[in-house]
């Protein structure tokens, strides 16, 4: 069974620091693009950063670029979001999620194979 799981949320002041950590069980994470998307109540869940499987490609949202980097350690099945410089229009649920087979460098939600259960990031102005 695909496990998801993630840690690293937590309360931030604005321009603040947070790491968010993915570790997948389940199935080997080199053998899938893993990323993260968030939501915002309200709202559908968009795609924050995707990474390829060795890791050296990477994909922004253009509200994040910069600020954000995704990472992995394959030999650990974990991925990594660490957030700089966060704003409280960053405030949302992340959740970790591999994407399909045959899909990589893309931010669709319909790409998404497996959802993390989500970690609660809340930035204070």
């Amino acid at each position: 069974q695909v496990v998801l799981v993630e840690s690293g949320g937590g309360s931030v002041q604005s321009g603040g620091s947070l790491r968010l950590t993915c570790v997948a069980s389940g199935f080997p994470a080199a053998s899938r693009c893993m990323g993260w998307f968030r939501q915002v109540p309200g709202k559908e869940r968009e795609g924050v950063a995707v990474t390829s499987t060795d890791g050296a490609g990477r994909l922004y949202a253009d509200s994040v670029r910069g600020r954000f980097t995704i990472s992995r350690d394959n030999a650990k099945n974990t991925v990594y979001l660490q957030m700089n410089s966060l704003k409280p229009e960053d405030t949302a649920m992340y959740y970790c999620v591999s994407l399909k087979t045959d899909y990589c460098l893309t931010r669709y939600t319909h790409h998404v194979d497996y959802w993390g259960q989500g970690t609660q990031v809340t930035v204070s102005s």
